[in-house]
């Protein structure tokens, strides 16, 4: 479609007019229009607009001023809309259609009768009803929120560090599991699956390296938890919704001695869980129905309140099937930022670990963008900022900030191989290709092997998965690069390699745990595999032939030992927090396993 012209608007503009400024109605339908399509400059002119129909178009989002202060009838059915904010500048809008924008909600019509005062008709039907609804919704919500907050102030709070935060819209999409009374809290989908003694996690070291286990001031790893919290509709009978992601919230006192945090945020199908790993409980959970979450990642933020204070504030980003990057106000439980970049499905992100309001999203559209999300308003309401964007050849899958240089350069695993940008903001190209790709055997030939695992371990050494079967690769960053030269394609330089699951299945997550020394990495019987790799790294000969075994395998029960059917679970996900205080390990067959490292 060629942008929008003059010509075009006076054709398809009533009444017939030689002045833009007199046409009441305009129809510009089934012209397969993208969202850039609307030239704001033009469309401006028109300012005794009245109708305007853009059904039957490609728009994902509708321009936040397209400055038609009169218009009173609005047509935008069988479109991409995600977002109905933009609406709120037409407040004289009395008829709206929206049908067939999948990506919007029921709840986005609860959303729509607050925007839109004047509104007496939407998609085709008196909106009296729906208004009606949505004042209820809101008299319910906020006395809800009144009474948990009478609770907590009567408990003396779970979490003073929220007393003084400015208290943000509720939004019907977002369903919040409050922290008071954590009886009264566990739904039938949220309670732990209790566990009898002969039903009890069992770890079973297998060829431990030399030493004790896991951690030499560590005693075992005890299972605490199995829980079924992303359910849908909390059935117990769910075990296909598939999980795929979880964080460790960042410590409040993160940076002193003995900081570490018992929540985790998880995600899988529709919803984004995060949930006390001492207790089990699911402290809070947002839904998007039609979304498939496959990522999150925490940052902390420094805002100032109403008041005056400076405070850190935990964000929790969460992205997936839709292309969508949602800005979750944990404690308030509702979305305050949408970025929208991506053409398909965001696979992964992560925040900057030097620039807190800095996010990588990586996309199946073959794309990495960094934005700069910014700082909420006092309303907690994000501006995101597009920064760069990486191009890549195959679908990205993890990324991995280079740890002794996080601002200069970004590490990813993808399907093709492993890659490496220059993200240097200094630098003037805002579009840059991969600058080098990094092979784990010599010889062109083991270029473009799939790459599915990738973290640091320390300042240095990265551990790789995916390039070799039945592997973990440790490889060091610093030897690596001085070796490259002005090659676009560099063999890694091996330090060690891991043994793991021969399987030929791909897509097992692992992860590190640095102040520990540890990998960890789940395998598709169900079992966590756990590396204590500071005795190995400390040895200054070379790599060894045989891969080093693991320190430790949890073998945790499989879910007919919990009274439920099912002949496979598979471990896709393990992560801890940075004192390997929890374990938190993620299935295929909707389960989330905790487990707690006892006291030495």
């Amino acid at each position: 479609m060629a942008p929008l012209s003059t010509r075009l608007l006076f054709q398809r503009g009533r009444p017939k007019s030689d002045r833009l400024g007199k046409i009441r109605s305009l129809d510009l339908s089934g012209l397969n229009l993208l969202s850039e399509d609307l030239d704001l400059n033009l469309l401006g002119r028109l300012k005794q607009l009245q109708e305007l129909d853009l059904s039957d178009n490609q728009l994902e989002t509708l321009p936040a001023d397209l400055g038609l202060p009169h218009l009173h009838v609005l047509h935008c059915a069988n479109n991409q809309l995600s977002d109905v904010t933009p609406l709120c500048q037409f407040p004289q809008l009395e008829e709206l259609s929206l049908e067939g924008n999948p990506f919007l909600t029921v709840s986005d019509s609860l959303k729509i009768t607050f925007l839109l005062p004047e509104l007496r008709k939407f998609n085709g039907k008196d909106v009296s009803t729906t208004r009606s609804k949505a004042e209820n919704l809101n008299r319910e919500l906020t006395t809800r929120v009144r009474m948990i907050s009478e609770e907590l102030v009567a408990s003396g709070g779970t979490h003073a560090r929220e007393a003084d935060m400015p208290e943000g819209p509720h939004k019907a999409t977002a369903t919040q599991e409050p922290r008071a009374r954590p009886v009264a809290l566990r739904r039938p989908g949220d309670t732990p699956l209790s566990l009898s003694p002969q039903k009890r996690v069992c770890t079973s070291p297998l060829a431990p390296v030399e030493g004790s286990p896991v951690g030499s001031e560590s005693s075992q790893l005890e299972p605490l938890h199995f829980l079924q919290c992303h359910s849908k509709n909390n059935s117990p009978s769910d075990l296909r919704t598939q999980l795929w992601a979880c964080a460790f919230e960042p410590a409040w006192d993160e940076g002193q001695a003995g900081a570490t945090s018992q929540t985790v945020a998880t995600c899988g199908g529709e919803a984004v869980c995060v949930i006390d790993c001492q207790t089990g409980i699911v402290l809070h959970k947002y839904k998007v129905p039609g979304e498939e979450f496959f990522s999150v990642a925490w940052t902390t933020l420094t805002v100032v309140t109403q008041t005056g204070h400076k405070k850190r504030w935990n964000v929790l980003a969460a992205a997936g099937l839709r292309g969508l990057v949602r800005l979750l106000h944990v404690q308030a439980g509702f979305c305050c930022g949408l970025i929208r970049g991506h053409k398909k499905a965001i696979a992964t992100l992560c925040f900057s670990p030097t620039h807190e309001t800095h996010l990588f999203t990586a996309s199946y559209d073959k794309r990495i963008i960094l934005w700069d999300i910014g700082t909420p308003n006092q309303d907690y309401e994000f501006q995101a900022s597009h920064l760069l964007t990486l191009d890549t050849t195959s679908t990205p899958l993890r990324l991995c900030p280079v740890a002794p240089c996080p601002d200069t350069y970004l590490l990813a695993g993808c399907e093709g191989g492993c890659c490496c940008w220059d993200v240097r903001l200094d630098q003037p190209q805002k579009r840059r290709v991969c600058e080098v790709e990094f092979v784990f055997s010599e010889g062109s030939e083991a270029s473009g092997q799939r790459v599915d695992g990738l973290a640091f371990v320390n300042e240095d050494v990265v551990a790789s998965k995916g390039s070799s079967l039945g592997t973990i690769c440790l490889w060091s960053w610093s030897q690596t690069w001085q070796g490259r030269g002005s090659q676009p394609t560099v063999a890694v330089v091996v330090l060690a390699r891991l043994q793991w699951s021969p399987t030929i299945l791909a897509y097992f997550s692992l992860s590190t745990c640095p102040d520990k020394g540890l990998v960890l990495c789940g395998d598709e019987q169900g079992s966590v595999w756990i590396y204590d790799v500071r005795p190995l790294l400390a040895q200054r000969s070379p790599p060894q032939a045989a891969p080093q075994a693991p320190t430790q395998i949890l073998k945790w029960p499989q879910p007919q030992a919990l009274g439920q059917t099912v002949t496979k679970t598979m471990v896709n996900t393990v992560v801890a927090n940075p004192t390997f205080t929890y374990l938190t390990a993620l299935t295929d067959s909707n389960i989330v396993a905790i487990w707690r490292r006892g006291e030495p």
